[in-house]
């Protein structure tokens, strides 16, 4: 059996802040390991795997 839940959230002015200021970071995260697979793939025709986009964001 499957079960779903809801939850309401009703964050204060601090916790909102917060959270726009991590959603933004992994916005940004996302988007330049999403660049750079596809560059290597238009580049190169290589795959990247989650390994080697992670090992790329840390350099």
């Amino acid at each position: 059996m499957k079960r779903a839940y809801k939850y309401r959230f009703y964050p204060s002015p601090e916790q909102a802040e917060l959270l726009n200021r991590t959603f933004g970071c992994v916005r940004l995260v996302y988007n330049r390991a999403l660049e750079a697979r596809t560059r290597a793939w238009a580049v190169d025709r290589q795959r990247s795997t989650y390994g080697q986009s992670s090992a790329r964001l840390r350099s």
